[in-house]
């Protein structure tokens, strides 16, 4: 049985946890990428490609997580919605 509250506090939680990974995955990728300076392709150092490359995926991931995450919590909020027969 979930109510309308709880609803809404677990739906802004699960928010602000994620917008939190997003934020760090931003701030990491182009902090940290200096760190792994060595190779160069036409120029450009391969470590901010790489980078780029794993923030993407995280951010996809952060979305599958998402969708996944608030598929259950609005079916279980659809459920106790629901009047009992």
């Amino acid at each position: 049985m979930l109510t309308r509250a709880q609803h809404w506090q677990k739906t802004r939680r699960l928010t602000a946890i994620l917008l939190l990974a997003w934020l760090a995955t931003g701030f990491c990728a182009a902090f940290f990428a200096r760190e792994l300076a060595g190779l160069s392709v036409f120029g450009w150092p391969l470590s901010f490609y790489l980078a780029a490359q794993g923030a993407s995926l995280v951010y996809l991931s952060i979305l599958a997580v998402y969708a996944w995450r608030m598929r259950k919590l609005d079916r279980a909020a659809a459920a106790a919605a629901e009047p009992r027969a």
